[in-house]
């Protein structure tokens, strides 16, 4: 099973924010979960995947491609769905596709048109008269219509809907059945990341702070609950990112078994989320 994504040694420079030495890849196969907050480095790390910005060092491969050296091969295996319009607000559906079209060789109208049947999109209107969720469908509609291989969707659920949100990890699912394909799904929303990625990937202020499975994600992880009375050096040396409030603490662990069998009774255990990793891994960066 092949790479269908590799990045090496990333690194990119701006005044107040570096993207740090990143490193990741992704078998076909996956769906990738690309989380962090606002700001950590993920729509840039798209950029540079994309070749839209120029990177200071390191290498970026997508289906055995350089993303420098073979841009315009890159491009024809990837669609790409950002969080956003990006098209020409005045014309139709159908005049922008036929803007769009031409720039791939694999282009598949008849796969176009099930797609806009499946999703309800009116060819005739205006982009500009299409909500926010009609605009990420059709956005879908292109980057599904010229066989792409990877799909680079970056946050395309935020703000939208749950009943849409449901329908695009649909999409997803479907995508996913030819298994020499991948998503990279960059969000800070978790929630759907939890019922469909394979593989989650933490950055937070340029650094990769986590890249494993989704599964053993979870299952490293444990949430712990307690009363403020049982903090003392043994037990915090365990904890990351503790919270403390006035009913008590909260904080992530590595090492379930041995609170469970050193405290017992005293704490609850709780299998964590992703929104719960995230938020108590940052948290532990920003106390370090």
């Amino acid at each position: 099973m092949e790479n269908i994504l590799e990045i090496k040694g990333l690194t990119k420079k701006y005044d107040g924010f570096l993207l740090d030495d990143i490193s990741f890849a992704l078998k076909e196969g996956y769906i990738m979960g690309f989380i962090g907050p606002n700001g950590a480095g993920k729509t840039t790390t798209i950029k540079l995947i994309m070749n839209l910005i120029k990177r200071d060092a390191g290498g970026i491969k997508v289906c055995g491609c350089d993303n420098i050296r073979q841009e315009q091969e890159m491009k024809e295996e990837i669609g790409f769905v950002y969080d956003g319009n990006y098209y020409y607000e005045e014309l139709t559906l159908t005049e922008m596709k036929r803007v769009t079209a031409p720039f791939y060789r694999n282009w598949d109208e008849a796969a176009y048109q099930r797609y806009l049947k499946v999703f309800e999109l009116p060819a005739s209107k205006k982009i500009k008269t299409l909500s926010k969720g009609m605009k990420m469908k059709y956005s879908l509609a292109l980057a599904l219509s010229h066989q792409a291989k990877f799909l680079i969707m970056d946050e395309p659920t935020s703000g939208l809907d749950p009943v849409f949100r449901n329908e695009l990890l649909d999409i997803m699912r479907e995508y996913m059945v030819s298994e020499d394909r991948g998503v990279l799904f960059s969000s800070h929303v978790t929630s759907d990341l939890d019922k469909i990625a394979d593989y989650i990937t933490l950055i937070d202020h340029g650094k990769i702070l986590l890249c494993c499975s989704k599964e053993e994600l979870l299952g490293q992880y444990g949430l712990i609950k307690g009363e403020k009375r049982l903090l003392d050096d043994e037990l915090c040396q365990e904890l990351i990112g503790l919270q403390e409030n006035s009913f008590g603490f909260t904080a992530l662990t590595r090492d379930v078994a041995g609170i469970s069998s050193r405290w017992r009774d005293a704490v609850l255990i709780e299998r964590p989320t992703l929104e719960d990793i995230m938020l108590f891994m940052i948290r532990r960066d920003k106390l370090v």
